[in-house]
């Protein structure tokens, strides 16, 4: 197409006149090929309830992968987003904002840190993790740089963050990828004392491993961890992007465990449903000097006023308690079917839960689970995972449940008929 026809393709669709939308099968061709989606077009979200444009209701207990933390378009977030919109939405990373300048002082003081650097995903929080424990072995390690990390962990998608993953499906992809990452067995002391050496700069963990399974590290195993680093001399970095801003009844995991690691990850619930992550560092893993780390939407004024309404959110006097409340009712609930229908044992904390399956059915519970209006994740084969916004109510929980059974019967009636 030439020039004058694109600019009469251009003038027209802004006229509504000859370009029309594509129809919404028509749509999906033009997407690259990521995730398996089911066919459903998300219209309308508010709280734990989804719907479709065919105007079908869902029980959300997924959120976005645990990052609508106050559930979808909480009035919180809406009034914060379009107030900032108004006024400021991006002045540029290498210019101050306020909204930038309050979350990183919040930041700061409820995690009791000293510096934070916000970003967008928590791809690029760990991946801002790995050059700030490289740096600092330039520094204090005498050039030192191998990072140890868990089997089965996930800490990102980008080719650094991939690297220091362990996903099952992921060998041999983008190769080669980046050197300097040894893993161990996860909730394994002895094999983490084993692998540490002149070269090892960090040790990076997530405190529950939810694409594994929803996997808690032990209580012995993180504070043994924490212990090592502290008499070796070395860094401890947690991955939060999925525990962390309440998910597990307090603002961080590691306030749980009892552990306080020198550099920590946020993402996800942080900004409640919008693009938004944190690095945190505390003491001399603040090593990071101008250029280093950038990002043209990094601490935006929009993205960062939004998690500074999230952060406002968690922090209310109750809500980690509420969290934990009903958290308890969950796990009861869900531990209850499970063993009416001969699953495996429930797994997590907080509002954030795994139930192993005695079988491989997970992907097919998710589909009879989609048929009875209940969106759920399977981040293995025989494992379902439950993340629910925090905000959840019993009456949601035990409408779950009853969805849940449903499709326990739908899995199992198929079962029967092969």
């Amino acid at each position: 197409m030439n020039l004058f026809n694109l600019r009469r393709k251009v003038a027209s669709f802004e006229n509504h006149h000859d370009i029309q939308p594509l129809h919404d099968d028509q749509a999906r061709e033009c997407l690259m090929p990521s995730v398996e989606r089911p066919r459903q077009v998300f219209v309308r979200g508010q709280g734990s309830w989804l719907w479709d444009s065919d105007g079908r209701a869902y029980l959300d207990f997924t959120q976005g992968g645990a990052a609508n933390s106050l559930g979808h378009s909480p009035s919180v977030l809406v009034r914060a987003l379009a107030d900032q919109a108004q006024a400021l939405i991006n002045p540029g990373a290498g210019f101050h904002n306020r909204g930038m300048l309050r979350l990183a002082d919040l930041l700061c003081q409820c995690t009791d840190s000293d510096q934070v650097y916000l970003l967008n995903s928590g791809t690029e929080a760990c991946e801002g993790a790995i050059k700030l424990a490289r740096k600092w072995g330039q520094r204090h390690r005498n050039g030192a740089y191998r990072i140890i990390t868990a089997s089965q962990g996930c800490h990102g998608h980008s080719l650094g963050a991939m690297s220091a993953s362990d996903r099952a499906g992921c060998e041999g992809l983008f190769e080669p990828k980046v050197s300097g990452f040894c893993k161990v067995p996860f909730n394994d002391l002895q094999a983490m004392h084993a692998a540490v050496d002149a070269q090892t700069v960090a040790i990076m963990l997530e405190p529950i491993q939810g694409d594994a399974g929803v996997i808690p590290a032990s209580q012995e195993y993180l504070k043994g961890v924490e212990r090592l680093c502290r008499e070796l001399g070395i860094l401890l970095i947690l991955d939060e992007v999925q525990t962390g801003v309440g998910r597990c009844g307090a603002l961080l995991a590691e306030e749980t465990y009892g552990v306080r690691a020198d550099i920590v990850t946020l993402g996800k619930g942080l900004g409640g449903g919008v693009p938004l992550a944190a690095l945190l560092a505390r003491g001399t893993a603040c090593c990071a000097e101008p250029g280093e780390l950038d990002g043209s939407h990094h601490g935006n004024a929009l993205m960062s006023t939004a998690g500074l309404a999230v952060l406002q959110a968690v922090l209310e006097p109750g809500f980690f308690e509420r969290v934990l409340d009903c958290g308890r009712h969950f796990r009861d609930g869900l531990s209850h079917l499970a063993s009416r229908y001969g699953q495996g044992e429930v797994r997590g904390q907080g509002l954030l839960w795994g139930l192993r399956l005695v079988d491989d059915s997970a992907a097919a519970m998710v589909k009879a689970a989609l048929q009875e209006g209940l969106l759920l994740n399977a981040p293995q084969p025989d494992c379902l995972r439950f993340s629910p916004a925090l905000t959840v109510s019993k009456g949601n929980i035990d409408e779950m449940l009853l969805r849940l059974a449903r499709a326990f019967a739908r899995v199992r009636t198929a079962q029967l008929s092969r």
